[in-house]
């Protein structure tokens, strides 16, 4: 089993990983402290077991957003608005127009 040493929010933390994940282990380690820097932007040095329970709040956050995107798109694709609709509608058939025009021109030439 490997040992790294990765630093978040000034501290190192040796932390053990399988073999081969080293790397992977350091970029989520960088993921890490890239949240815990914006948090002291926002709310200063509130010690380290505040911040790196916010930052893992915010992370799972965003895992969830994530997980329920996939499940939206799993599940048949993003739902759209009848603008949307309308707006897809509208574009698909001025292609359409568009290749009916250039027919046109083929066949009287």
């Amino acid at each position: 089993m490997a040992q790294v040493a990765v630093t978040i929010n000034n501290r190192s933390y040796r932390i053990a990983c399988d073999d081969g994940q080293e790397q992977h282990l350091q970029r989520l380690a960088q993921f890490v402290d890239k949240k815990v820097a914006e948090l002291v932007a926002a709310v200063g040095q509130i010690g380290d077991t505040r911040l790196l329970v916010m930052a893992s709040l915010l992370v799972a956050d965003e895992l969830s957003d994530a997980w329920a995107e996939n499940e939206k798109l799993k599940a048949g694709g993003a739902a759209m608005s009848p603008a949307e609709e309308d707006e897809l509608v509208a574009t698909i058939e001025g292609y359409a127009k568009k290749l009916e025009d250039i027919a046109a021109r083929l066949e009287h030439s």
